[in-house]
């Protein structure tokens, strides 16, 4: 049984979406509709979330807008004490959704934006759908919202940091996320052409460092390194079971939104369980929670404690073992996988991505 309580679920509601962007971090099989939970299993899980100490949500998906219950979903969130986020593209995000939403005691909008290019833009979505995000930038704006721009960063747009952070300025953003694709999954199935080179994300770090500091108090700059090209691997989500939740559209449960990737362990539903059994008892959350699991040289060094092995997801994709060190280390002799994708990414993009086919009602 964990010593900590979790502070964060992500609900992704759909895994439906109009976009098909080749880093999505949904499951190479995605759940189609006649799979996803019902509106009154939804807030069900909100409630026992909230019951274990929940305090945020995150509304996502694919696009949490093609479900018409998402007003509903928002107001029993709210009548439960949670702080909600709706994790959008913005397609969809129509003045009366969005007023009703608002109503509803919604909190926060974070929309996504492929590129300040259009162009790019719209061949990283899929389609034109830069149009539709402004005028859901302008509306979230209008209604008091507070609000952030997710930008995941790859080949095809990381030289442009500055712009797409001037962007997010102009549109009147109070937090923008440079979110460096982390490989796995479809990702992992694209990095060959969405890995940028080590020249690249060293001239966006010292992009992003000078605009922190320009907009502090203004609009807060999150930049997430890009772990390739780091010595050690972060503290993913803290740790394993620490503080993260995530449910799938169709009632799995997981300790973070990659985890559907390590295929030797099996995921309990909301369906069978309460969440509360899946988060204290279940063998999956507690696969790699302490480090009893660790192998070295990660069960004999200090960092363990500073990093928890790292992430359990890319050690599996990288290795075939979700108990090995993460690549990333470069304490471990398996950080040669990692050494060997830097060298290959070079060039300009190609944008022959592997994806799937865009839908907003896979049936």
């Amino acid at each position: 049984m964990p010593n900590s309580h979790p502070t964060t679920l992500l609900a992704e509601v759909t895994h439906r979406c109009p976009l098909h962007c080749p880093y999505c971090s949904n499951p190479l099989e995605m759940n189609r509709a006649s799979e996803e939970l019902t509106t009154e299993a939804w807030k069900r899980v909100f409630t026992e979330a909230r019951e274990l100490g929940v305090l945020q949500l995150g509304l996502s998906g694919g696009e949490p807008l093609v479900r018409p219950d998402v007003e509903e979903l928002a107001a029993h969130a709210r009548a439960l004490g949670l702080y909600t986020t709706l994790v959008t593209s913005g397609v969809g995000l129509t003045e009366r959704r969005a007023a009703r939403l608002r109503e509803a005691g919604l909190e926060h909008i974070q929309i996504s934006i492929q590129d300040s290019d259009q162009a790019v833009a719209d061949r990283i979505a899929g389609m034109s759908a830069v149009p539709q995000k402004l005028a859901a930038a302008a509306i979230v704006r209008s209604l008091g919202f507070a609000f952030s721009i997710n930008v995941v960063l790859h080949r095809a747009n990381i030289d442009r940091v500055s712009e797409i952070i001037e962007m997010a300025a102009s549109l009147g953003a109070d937090r923008i996320e440079l979110a460096n694709t982390q490989y796995y999954g479809w990702a992992l199935e694209n990095r060959q052409s969405l890995m940028p080179t080590r020249s690249q994300v060293e001239a966006a770090g010292a992009v992003a460092d000078e605009a922190i500091a320009r907009y502090r108090g203004r609009m807060q700059v999150l930049y997430v390194l890009p772990d390739y090209h780091e010595a050690y691997p972060k503290p993913c989500y803290g740790g394993w079971g620490r503080h993260y939740l995530v449910v799938m559209p169709d009632g799995r449960t997981l300790p973070c939104h990659g985890a559907t990737h390590i295929t030797t362990l099996r995921f309990d539903s909301v369906r069978d369980r309460p969440l509360r059994w899946i988060w204290e008892e279940s063998p999956a959350f507690e696969a790699f929670r302490g480090d009893a699991w660790m192998r070295e040289p990660c069960q004999t060094c200090p960092r363990k404690e500073v990093d928890f092995g790292g992430c359990r997801c890319q050690a599996f994709a990288l290795t075939g073992e979700a108990a090995n060190p993460d690549p990333v280390c470069t304490l471990t002799p398996l950080r040669r996988i990692i050494d060997t994708a830097v060298q290959e990414a070079t060039g300009p993009p190609d944008y022959r991505y592997r994806v799937l086919t865009p839908t907003s009602e896979r049936a």
